[in-house]
Parts: C-alpha cells; structure tokens; sequence
C-alpha cells in the first residue's frame, strides 16, 4: 500500500470513528465500538471498515445492523468534512482479531504453565 492510500485510510478511520460517536443514536450500538482499520481500494470507489465491538454475540450482530443500517448517514457525514475526489461506499466488516488474540494468549500462557506444573511434579522428594 502506498503512503497516499495509507493516509487516506487513517483519515476515513479517525473521520468514521468520530461520527460512529458523536453522531449515531441507535439503540442498537453496543456501548464500546471501535473501528480498527480501514482498507480503501485503489480507486477509492469502496471501503471495507472493521468494527471491535466488546460485548456477547448478541450485541455485535445488533452493532452490525446498526451500522449497515446507517452506512449512507455515514457516508454522507463523512463525505461533508472530508475533501476527497471521490467518496467511497462503506461495507462494514466484524473485526474479531482482538479477540483471537487474547484467546491465543490465555494458550500460551496454560502452555507456559504446564511445564511449571509438570517439573514440580517432578521435584517432589520420594517416599
């Protein structure tokens, strides 16, 4: 990706970020939702946004119909304080990456601690 394309992400992701906040009313938003990438294609004709949403099955597939629902209030919200040649269309996306990673973490740490567990077993004196 090029620097032109990576400040353009950067500046859709701050510009969503601050209307998914200040702006957007539903009930359906969970209470903590952040957007975590942005990946414009080339000719700026579309948009995948990734969405973190903190909370139970339940609230992301509601965070996410929310969102699908008011994409064209986005798109307008951001194309009104965002001088670009052309404004692409939004197609928001579940970002669970956060959460694969703290799921990789706790295995590594049981993996870390079995070892432990194992060589104190080990160290026990004999009858």
């Amino acid at each position: 990706m090029n620097r032109r394309m990576n400040r353009v992400n950067v500046l859709l992701r701050k510009e969503i970020s601050r209307v998914m906040a200040n702006d957007l009313r539903d009930p359906r938003l969970s209470k903590v939702v952040s957007v975590t990438h942005v990946d414009t294609s080339s000719n700026l004709r579309h948009a995948k946004v990734y969405i973190s949403v903190l909370g139970d099955d339940e609230d992301k597939r509601g965070t996410m119909k929310a969102l699908k629902s008011a994409s064209g209030y986005i798109h307008r919200a951001v194309r009104d304080n965002v001088t670009l040649k052309s404004m692409p269309f939004l197609r928001f996306e579940l970002d669970d990456s956060i959460e694969r990673g703290a799921e990789l973490s706790d295995l590594i740490e049981e993996a870390v601690a079995e070892p432990d567990a194992q060589t104190a077993e080990n160290q026990s004196p004999l009858p």
